[in-house]
């Protein structure tokens, strides 16, 4: 009789023990899932452009250019108008275009003109050429691009 209550909470145990493990598996399962959305989140880069009361939110692409834009930041610099469709300014250090899209000029997007180095914030689209690299897109306010004007904050957008 002795043995075979032993036996009986031999079999008790790993039934036990069997429930806690799947009991464990979806708490692990949800640890990883808001892992990769904390990560997700984090690899978005979004900056911020103000300027007094305006202000434009782009999200950068994943290029190379893009990123080391991100790494300077924040910054103060100067906005100034180029033409009838841009407001450029100049980070303080040139970015590395290997990998970077080309741009197609429109109005909204980002980009950045290798060969003087300036970063171009297009209101109105242009034409595109082979200089001129893909940093992102405007999030929101668009309609502010071009009342920039004067020294601006480039800062990380969260």
């Amino acid at each position: 009789m002795r043995n075979y209550v032993v036996f009986l909470s031999m079999i008790f145990c790993l039934v036990l023990s069997s429930c806690a493990k799947e009991a464990e598996a979806p708490v692990t399962e949800n640890a990883d899932a808001a892992t990769q959305i904390e990560e997700t989140e984090e690899s978005i880069m979004q900056i911020k452009i103000s300027s007094g009361e305006y202000e434009i939110i782009y999200q950068l692409n994943d290029s190379k250019a893009a990123q080391e834009l991100y790494s300077q930041l924040p910054l103060t610099t100067n906005a100034e108008p180029f033409s009838n469709n841009e407001m450029t300014f100049y980070p303080p250090d040139k970015l590395d275009t290997a990998d970077t899209p080309l741009s197609g000029g429109k109005a909204g997007s980002l980009s950045y003109y290798a060969p003087w180095g300036d970063v171009v914030m297009f209101y109105a689209p242009c034409t595109p050429n082979n200089s001129l690299y893909e940093l992102g897109d405007v999030v929101s306010g668009k309609e502010n691009i071009e009342k920039l004007a004067g020294e601006i904050t480039v800062s990380v957008y969260k």
